[in-house]
């Protein structure tokens, strides 16, 4: 019988098992520093400022540490203490000291905390806030792991010491964590960083800098598909494409309010004259500036603007993680000017696009509507009632489709609220992925109207629309979803044709002319090599569809089929595989 934890509260094991790791690396470093240990999704971690680098070796020695101390029934307690009292109980920890202060005297509109800590019978004190087991033989010893180190910056800045954080999993029962480790281990084969390079999909240069991707030939295909799909469905309900600049001056996103809220993460330029101007970071103000280049009538609304373009943040070094977070990243990016009255109707018709998209590549939705946080009032731009309004709007739309959603309070846009679309790929992992956004707060400050029925100016509304979001990061998530083997339809390379020895040369070479003028893409390897390696390069590479020709197939003028997934499929005339093709293709399975 599988034994599980005997708490329901995961977190409460979880935080237990960030002082339990704590104790142990204090047990093997006496002199580490602490930072902070938080838990996770699915675990915990915990910074340390530690003497020497931690080794693979380090990390077992912790992990059983922690078990003896899990087995040895001890007690978390806790209690308030006053401010000299906690620098007096960590008076050789400074990070903790930092925190102590910030606590008692925080920034401009911070609020005063009190001060606790916990103890784990007589082994561990940490200064913290509390949710924990009554007694560490509540934690099952068979449900947590340390996983691996990574490096991070003391409060997340690159300015301050760099730290040791040690992962650790933990779930209730064992079988889920060995579930969630197979699930790593799979993942780690599919790794996008990994599959993008053999696949010879792009490239990352020194010379040209982090977060920078170059994209070959065969990931341009691949990133030229997933837009020109994009913008079909688009097409179809009225948009129109446009293009922007990349960069702008200081005023317009000072209009918008990007430049107060992301100013560390932009990349600015100064002039010759001295002007100060930033390279986007998103299109939406752009996109404002050429609905506002005229007046418009009641009667031209909606105006849908889309573009895919490349924007910019100055993301941290340690930040940065192949395709999935990047400096440089393209946007599928739409706008809709909108009448009130119009809202829903255009946010349908942006819901039956992300279906319709999402539909082929079998994933499982999920949906969430993302509110702001009326106690953070500082992180959003207008009044608390433009914000009932949009809220009240999406989630009206919500309740009319009858679709189950979960609300998330903090998760909206700094300008307005979102339906938020959450897929689930095949790992079971969750990404947020499409969103619909209601902006009232842009539109006001930029005084978007256009002129009612009535002759009057009448406020315009603005429905942000990505389907992608950032075409680097969607490729991050199907790369691993498909593990590089990608359908026919979006493949770089959908067919290669393999003959077995030179003397079929020729009639490889029709083939491939043949496959070529009807627009499949095609690769022809008769390099000199055996027959095996070829098609095993043609495995290798994922390539949906290999094509074998020898004195058979040349005889009766057909090909020798073999489908990366599906396995040998045979003899088969060129037209009829020309037409299964172009229906797969056509029909995106």
């Amino acid at each position: 019988m599988q034994r599980s934890s005997k708490i329901g509260n995961i977190d409460n094991i979880r935080h237990s098992l960030a002082h339990l790791l704590a104790a142990s690396v204090l047990k093997r470093f006496p002199k580490a520093k602490l930072g902070i240990g938080p838990t996770i999704e699915n675990g915990f971690y915990y910074d340390f400022l530690l003497p020497r680098g931690l080794t693979p070796d380090d990390l077992k020695e912790i992990e059983k540490e922690m078990r003896k101390f899990a087995l040895a029934k001890l007690p978390f307690s806790g209690k308030k203490v006053t401010a000299l009292e906690a620098k007096k109980l960590f008076r050789d920890q400074p990070f903790k000291l930092d925190l102590i202060k910030e606590f008692v005297n925080p920034p401009a509109g911070g609020k005063k905390q009190p001060l606790t800590i916990y103890k784990t019978g007589t082994v561990f004190m940490d200064l913290c806030r509390g949710g924990h087991v009554k007694n560490t033989s509540e934690i099952n010893v068979d449900t947590f792991k340390i996983t691996k180190t990574a490096g991070a910056y003391w409060r997340g800045d690159e300015k301050n010491q760099q730290l040791q954080r040690i992962y650790g999993l933990a779930f209730e029962t064992k079988n889920e964590l060995d579930g969630y480790l197979k699930m790593l281990e799979e993942a780690e084969k599919r790794d996008h960083k990994k599959l993008g390079i053999l696949l010879d999909l792009f490239a990352f240069s020194d010379m040209v800098g982090s977060g920078l991707p170059l994209w070959t030939p065969k990931g341009t295909i691949l990133r030229h598909k997933l837009d020109d799909f994009v913008w079909e469905l688009r097409k179809k309900r009225g948009y129109q494409k446009v293009e922007i600049p990349h960069i702008t001056k200081k005023e317009l996103y000072e209009t918008s309010g990007h430049w107060d809220k992301f100013k560390d993460e932009l990349f600015k330029i100064k002039t010759r004259e001295g002007h100060e101007f930033a390279m986007k970071p998103m299109n939406c103000p752009h996109h404002i500036q050429l609905f506002k280049r005229k007046p418009w009538s009641y009667r031209e609304m909606p105006v849908r603007y889309s573009s895919t373009t490349t924007c910019y943040r100055d993301e941290q070094t340690g930040e940065l993680s192949g395709l999935s977070r990047t400096r440089a990243f393209a946007q599928d990016d739409a706008h809709v000017f909108c009448r009130t009255s119009q809202v829903k109707d255009e946010a349908n018709k942006v819901w039956d696009i992300i279906h319709e998209f999402y539909g082929a590549f079998g994933f499982d939705m999920k949906v969430r509507l993302s509110l702001h946080d009326p106690k953070k009032k500082k992180n959003y731009l207008g009044t608390p009632k433009v914000w009932k309004y949009a809220e009240g709007e999406l989630r009206s739309l919500l309740k009319e489709k009858k679709v189950k959603f979960i609300e998330a309070v903090g998760e909206a846009a700094f300008y307005g609220p979102k339906i938020d679309f959450l897929a689930k790929d095949s790992l079971g992992r969750e990404w947020q992925v499409a969103t619909i956004q209601l902006d009232i707060n842009q539109p006001e400050r930029f005084d978007l109207t256009c002129i009612g029925e009535d002759g009057k100016p009448e406020r315009v509304l603005m429905i942000h629309a990505a389907i992608m979001g950032s075409i680097e990061r969607f490729l991050s998530i199907i790369i691993e979803h498909f593990a590089g083997a990608f359908p026919v339809w979006l493949a770089p390379v959908q067919v290669v044709i393999i003959p077995v020895s030179e003397k079929f040369n020729k009639y490889s070479e029709l083939i491939y002319q043949k496959l070529k003028n009807e627009d499949i893409r095609v690769e022809l390897n008769d390099a000199n090599e055996t027959l095996g390696k070829r098609i095993r390069d043609g495995q290798i590479q994922k390539i949906p569809y290999i094509v074998v020709i020898g004195e058979k197939e040349e005889d009766s003028k057909t090909i020798n089929v073999r489908h990366y997934t599906r396995g040998q499929e045979g003899e088969i005339k060129l037209e009829k595989f020309l037409e299964k093709i172009k229906e797969e293709v056509k029909n995106k399975s």
